[in-house]
């Protein structure tokens, strides 16, 4: 049995790991904290939740567990990453401070120098259907961010065969619950109910030199990257479009042939002609679906995830399981799930 531990338990991202730890078949949860709820019990701010007590980040046991994850802003996971693998845990972290792997690009982003440098040439960089190979026995995973998952496994087919011909274009959209859970004016229901607007537009959202960094993993010369992001009116899920200039004619069976990379993959669906990809496909689940459109020289992708689930806590807990040498798809569901499933996890 693994014994885990999650540091930040009570965000919406922390709270969607409780859920798939507490009901994985291999998994003991050992703690969970707050700084803001110490004393509590999680289903005192969540009713759905199990009864586990709430303990402060200094008081967490970190020796006693095989693995922790770290739901904590950037910045602040670090220097909790360095006790943990320090404790002997292995440590899967979902903030920021390890994704940027050169450390210059990291301060000049995030406005600070980095707590912990001198891991971040360690850290792998947890896309999962990427990095398999190095994830198994790592000590510290940085697991992706939501934009740059839904972004990067629509784009690696083409950027490995060098298909991009010029600028790409992401235009995402996230559900509100992607603005954390701190309440912030701009995420009020009022102010998010009835509207759909863009934000950080041009070079300003920190997801790009994610994404960018990712392009150098498959391509050499990597195409520039426009990136959109767009608050969208309902809690959860990511739709990103993506439009991919190519240099000649290419037809949709030669561009979809390149997804085959994709077939054996529990949680990545290219879905058939003519079907576009909608939240609807894969809210509550682990997967990314993949839609592809070809007008004329452009191909036009749709990529959908979740954004807590493939685009956060999900993906955590994938990475996990590579780690630790178990069935990756254990404690993760694949297909949509059922209604009643759906209304269980969202009763709080």
């Amino acid at each position: 049995m693994i014994r885990a531990g999650i540091i930040g338990a009570t965000g919406y991202t922390g709270y969607e790991l409780v859920k798939l730890l507490h009901s994985h078949p291999f998994v003991e949860l050992l703690f969970t904290t707050s700084e803001s709820s110490a004393g509590l019990r999680l289903n005192q701010l969540y009713p759905a939740a199990p009864a586990l007590e709430l303990i402060a980040a200094d008081q967490a046991p970190f020796e006693d567990v095989d693995v922790v994850f770290l739901c904590l802003p950037h910045g602040v996971a670090a220097p909790t990453a360095v006790a943990a693998l320090e404790a002997g845990a292995r440590v899967i972290d979902l903030s920021a401070d390890f994704r940027i792997a050169d450390e210059e690009t990291y301060t000049s982003w995030y406005k600070t120098e980095h707590p912990a440098p001198a891991l971040l040439q360690e850290a792998v960089y947890g896309l999962t259907e990427f990095a398999r190979e190095q994830l198994p026995g790592a000590r510290l995973v940085a697991n992706p961010g939501c934009y740059p998952t839904s972004v990067l496994l629509a784009l690696q087919p083409l950027l490995q065969a060098n298909i991009p011909a010029g600028t790409i274009i992401a235009d995402s959209k996230s559900g509100v619950s992607g603005a954390g859970r701190a309440p912030k004016q701009h995420t009020h229901f009022v102010e998010v109910s009835g509207n759909f607007s863009p934000y950080s537009i041009g070079r300003v959202h920190r997801h790009l030199p994610e994404m960018e960094q990712g392009f150098r993993f498959w391509n050499d010369a990597p195409p520039k990257l426009i990136f959109s992001p767009h608050l969208l009116p309902v809690p959860r899920g990511i739709l990103s479009t993506i439009y991919v200039p190519l240099a000649e004619e290419w037809s949709e069976d030669e561009l979809r042939s390149l997804y085959s990379i994709y077939d054996d993959e529990p949680f990545v669906r290219l879905l058939p002609a003519g079907e576009l990809a909608t939240l609807a496909h894969v809210n509550y689940t682990n997967q990314c679906v993949i839609g592809l459109t070809l007008a004329g020289n452009t191909l036009v992708l749709t990529s959908a995830i979740d954004n807590l689930v493939k685009g956060a806590a999900g993906q955590a807990v994938q990475n996990m399981n590579v780690v630790l040498g178990i069935e990756e798809t254990a404690g993760l569901l694949s297909g949509p799930a059922p209604e009643f499933a759906m209304q269980q996890m969202d009763v709080a």
